[in-house]
C-alpha cells in the first residue's frame, strides 16, 4: 500500500496485521481524490481510519490537518507509525474512539472539518448510522463534504439530516457515496 499522489506520492504505508481492517484500494483512492481536489488547507477527519491511508492521502494532496479515528489498537499502532514515518505528526491527531457513538466527543473538530472520509466495516448498518449522526444539525460546518466507502450492496440514504448525496460511483464491490452539507463554503 502506498500514497498515490501529492508531496508524499509513492511513499509506502504500513498496514495493520490481521483481518480487522480492509484498506481502500489504490484504484478507489485515486478516483476518490481526483473528484475531491483541490484540498489545499482543508481540515479533514478520517473515520474508521485503519492505517490512515485516506487521511494521509488528503495531507499529501495539500490538506492542512487531519484527525484520525480508529478503535482497533493494532490499526492505531500502524497509523501512528505511518504518520511518524512520513513526518506528519504535527499535522495530525489520532482518536481512540468507537463510532458512531464517539462522534459526540469530536464535535469541535467535526464543526471545523471541510471533509470527512469514512470507511466503516462492510455490511450491517454502521455506514448508515454514522451518516445519520454526521447529518445532525450542528455536527459539521456548512458546505462540508462527507465521503463514505461502503459495499455496493449496502444501501445508504439519498439524504441524512442536512447532508445530501451529490455523487456515487461503484468500483467492483466497493461503492463511494459523496454527500455535501447544505450551506456555502467547504472544500
Amino acid at each position: 500500500m502506498r500514497v498515490i499522489a501529492g508531496s508524499l506520492g509513492g511513499r509506502r504505508l504500513t498496514a495493520p496485521r490481521g483481518r480487522n481492517t480492509r484498506p481502500t484500494s489504490d484504484r478507489v483512492r485515486e478516483a476518490l481524490f481526483m473528484a475531491l481536489e483541490p484540498l489545499v488547507d482543508a481540515r479533514v477527519v478520517d473515520l474508521f481510519a485503519g492505517s490512515g491511508a485516506l487521511g494521509i492521502e488528503a495531507l499529501s494532496r495539500g490538506a492542512a490537518h487531519a484527525d484520525f479515528v480508529e478503535s482497533d489498537r493494532a490499526a492505531r499502532a500502524a497509523l501512528e507509525a505511518n504518520l511518524l514515518g512520513l513526518g506528519l505528526g504535527d499535522r495530525a491527531r489520532i482518536w481512540a474512539l468507537t463510532l458512531p457513538a464517539g462522534l459526540v466527543r469530536m464535535s469541535e473538530e467535526l464543526r471545523a472539518a471541510d471533509l470527512v472520509l469514512a470507511d466503516p466495516p462492510y455490511g450491517g448498518r454502521i455506514a448508515a448510522h454514522t451518516l445519520a449522526e454526521l447529518g445532525k444539525e450542528g455536527v459539521l460546518r456548512p458546505g462540508a463534504r462527507v465521503v463514505v466507502e461502503h459495499h455496493a450492496k449496502d444501501v445508504l440514504p439519498d439524504a441524512a439530516g442536512g447532508l445530501q448525496r451529490v455523487r456515487e460511483r461503484s468500483y467492483g464491490e466497493t461503492r463511494v457515496s459523496t454527500y455535501r452539507l447544505e450551506g456555502l463554503g467547504g472544500v
